[in-house]
Order: C-alpha cells, then structure tokens, then sequence
C-alpha cells in the first residue's frame, strides 16, 4: 500500500503518488509523447478500482480537463468518501467540435472563481472541495496580488465550501510569495526542471503542502526506451520527486492500469514509506 504524507498543515493526509485526469475528459492541446483516445467508463472504474488497491486516495481534476469532473462525479458517486478531491479554477476549456479547435481561456475574478467553484461541486456531486488550486496562467504573482481570485477561494473556505486553497504555480517566484499566502502549492519538479527546489524549501519551512506535476516530464522521461530502462528511469524520477518531506504527493497522469501498479512498486521497491 502506499504510504501517506501530510497535505502541509491543514489537517489532510494524501498518498504519495496521486492521479491526475486530464486524460479522462480531453485530447487536445496536450504535450503527451503519444495520441490516446478518452477512455470509456468501465476502462476508468477499473483504473480507479486498482488506485484505491493501491492506497491511493488523492485525485487532481479541472474544469481545464474536459469532461473529467462530469466523469468523475459518475464514477465516484457511491466512493467520495474515499478519495481527496483537488479541483482548480481560472482556467477555462473551450472545444469548437465542428472546427476540432481547442484553447484556454482565463478569468480570476471573484465572480467567476465562485462560479467555477459552484460548478464543480455540481459536476463532482459534492457538498465539498478538499482542495481547490488557482489554475495559473503563467502570471503568479499578478494572480496572487492583483486578482480576486486567492481572497475568494478563502471566502469560499470560510463557508465551508472547500477545505484548502493554493495554486498551480508556473514560475519560481509565484510558488515562494503562495508558499506564504496558501494552504498548497502544486508545483512543476522533475529531475530535467528542478528549478522549483526553493519553493519546496520555503513550503517546508511555512507548513504549506507541496503537489508536483510533471514528475515524468508530460512522459519524455522514459520515451522510446526499452522496458528494463524505462523502470529504472521511473524509480529514479520518483525518488527524485519524493525525496524532499515537504512533498506531499506526485500527482500522475495515466489511464493505464498497469502503469499505475508499476508506478506504486517504484515506489515501494525504494523503500519510500513515509
């Protein structure tokens, strides 16, 4: 089973490797080294089903991502308890069908960070949020200082809607001023981007949790390599991207069930049990 680490200060325990969903309800506009195609429902239960074997209980979304909140709010109906929900807002996805063209449109006023967040709990059918992550659009700092959005996530935390706030940070000096501002940063760290080093630090030193994402570089850590180097390059990424305490969790993104119990035996062939 997968060991769990504190989420910072605020109270929540997260495994250490997390799912992430992007997968589950978009294919455009994404910097995957191989085309998939949306699973189907049967397929993404069987995933979940294996995660919560595992001792996963830590699950990223987005209303970036498609339709993975509508999903997800099927799939898991009858197992919200199970499971830490991390949602975002500000980032919004637009899909022309008929044009097959896709972008990313933002907006972090209060007005529509509240609604994001009403829409999600819908989607998620859930009278809560553990987590909800400003969804950066590469200007932390002016989000962090010049929007609405941070003070209406903690609005939205005094009502009781969500549990924790923090951000999707894209540059080093958006994490260091949220790892004082938030309850979480989610953060890019890999072993070919490790710029984010201070900003894991400065969380530690704050109680602030730490999510990464691209622990395996959007999946050019291991591409084009055989099966006996590709495990290795796994097990070394995420002893990498686990090693600092301050980490709470690596969230992943796949829709391969085998992958994912690869994934939890580097973790547990390292030893990484807390």
């Amino acid at each position: 089973m997968l060991p769990h680490r504190p989420l910072g200060k605020i109270g929540i325990e997260v495994s250490c490797l997390g799912l992430g969903t992007v997968k589950f309800g978009r294919t455009h506009n994404l910097r995957y080294t191989e085309k998939f195609t949306l699973p189907d429902d049967a397929q993404l239960k069987q995933l979940l089903d294996v995660a919560r074997e595992c001792g996963m209980n830590l699950i990223d979304t987005a209303p970036a991502y498609g339709f993975s909140e509508e999903r997800l709010g099927d799939l898991l109906k009858s197992s919200r308890k199970d499971w830490i929900i991390s949602t975002k807002a500000g980032e919004e996805f637009i899909l022309n069908k008929a044009r097959d063209e896709a972008w990313s449109q933002f907006d972090f006023s209060a007005k529509q960070i509240r609604a994001s967040v009403e829409r999600s709990l819908r989607r998620l059918r859930t009278d809560y949020l553990d987590l909800v992550l400003i969804h950066s659009d590469g200007e932390d700092e002016k989000i962090l200082t010049q929007t609405e959005a941070l003070d209406t996530l903690i609005q939205l935390k005094q009502e009781g809607w969500i549990r924790a706030h923090g951000i999707s940070s894209k540059t080093v000096a958006g994490g260091l001023l949220a790892s004082d501002m938030t309850d979480v940063v989610m953060l890019t760290y890999n072993q070919q981007q490790p710029e984010d080093a201070p900003v894991i630090e400065a969380c530690a030193k704050s109680g602030t949790g730490v999510l990464l994402k691209k622990v395996f570089a959007s999946g050019q850590v291991c591409h084009h390599d055989s099966p006996l180097d590709a495990q290795k390059k796994i097990q070394s990424a995420l002893g990498f991207a686990l090693k600092p305490q301050a980490v709470s969790s690596a969230v992943l993104g796949t829709i391969n069930p085998e992958h994912l119990r690869e994934n939890v035996m580097a973790i547990l062939s390292q030893g990484l049990t807390s």
